[in-house]
């Protein structure tokens, strides 16, 4: 099976490309490298540097069985500060995606939307029907799957929805202007720096580990139940900002206290998955956060800092 991932540059995207080649697919991808880096790009998958919003990119659809739209424009803060970039990306761009995979045959798409949509809920855990985008990113994701519906209406293409909750592990983007809690937490740990906290660091999240949501990613390959579906992928559990930095804290005994800055607009206080529907098909969480956070440890003392220190 041939299968084409947008955003295999990106953290979920290179992470996606090698569990998939492990398992035996061809896997190509497209990125303009505007997130993602080269070198997370495995060696042997076949990359093609373009933007999702290019006319052109139906050539590169020819013979791919199914396509993973991963790629977007995610950090909120940034989606704040440029919503007609925002609606460019994420919205244009993969109504692209969908029109290139629908004249081009593929078979499946199967697309990110955002945990982001359930913003605005009070309603915890929240189940797929409890939409209430806010920010101008959530908004945007969730405008995709109308299309979807759209394109699934009108031309019978086939596609499934993951709303992916607080994804971390090997590779999470630490580049951003506000990188990911996590990466964030620990690349400051491991040098010597106190974590920046906005906010007062009661602000909860569903974290789930990146390996966990590329076992989900392989059922929809095989399963014909995820057709036309929509799935939440998290954990089921949920931890403050501060939970994390004293777990943290209690594997690296830094002794390094918090700074607290003031709070990021856009963001949700809580969110929560309700993952009945995921696990109707088998499916489960196996990491815990102690085990992840390890993992990503590891990666990052490996992998991460010594670029730091090069430059």
């Amino acid at each position: 099976m041939n299968i084409l991932i947008t955003g295999i540059a990106g953290f979920i995207g290179s992470n996606l490309a090698n569990y998939l080649i492990e398992k035996g697919y061809s896997v190509s991808g497209i990125d303009n490298l505007t997130y993602g880096t080269l070198e997370q790009v495995p060696k042997e998958a076949h990359f093609i540097n373009a933007d999702i919003r290019d006319n052109e990119i139906l050539k590169h659809f020819k013979n791919t069985d199914v396509v993973f739209h991963l790629a977007a424009k995610n950090c909120i803060v940034d989606c704040q500060l440029e919503p007609v970039e925002t609606t460019d990306i994420n919205i244009t761009g993969t109504v692209n995606i969908f029109e290139a995979a629908r004249r081009a045959g593929v078979r499946k798409v199967i697309y990110a939307e955002s945990s982001a949509i359930y913003e605005g809920t009070s309603i915890f855990p929240t189940s797929e029907t409890e939409t209430n985008p806010h920010s101008f990113y959530a908004v945007s994701k969730a405008s995709t799957a109308y299309f979807a519906e759209a394109y699934r209406r009108y031309y019978g293409q086939n596609t499934t929805a993951l709303r992916y909750f607080n994804v971390y592990g090997p590779r999470q983007d630490y580049r951003r202007i506000i990188p990911p809690v996590i990466s964030a937490f620990i690349i400051a740990m491991l040098q010597g720096q106190r974590p920046v906290i906005h906010g007062d660091g009661s602000k909860k999240r569903d974290f789930v580990y990146v390996d966990d949501v590329n076992e989900f990613h392989h059922i929809t390959l095989k399963d014909n139940r995820t057709d036309g579906k929509t799935y939440n992928l998290g954990y089921e559990k949920n931890y403050s900002v501060l939970d994390i930095y004293h777990e943290l804290e209690s594997i690296l005994n830094t002794g390094l206290e918090p700074i607290f800055k003031d709070d990021l607009p856009g963001e949700a206080q809580e969110n929560l998955a309700d993952i009945s529907k995921a696990k109707e098909l088998g499916w489960e969480p196996k990491t815990d956060l102690r085990q992840g956070l390890l993992n990503s440890i590891e990666y990052i003392q490996e992998n991460v800092l010594p670029t730091l220190v090069e430059i």
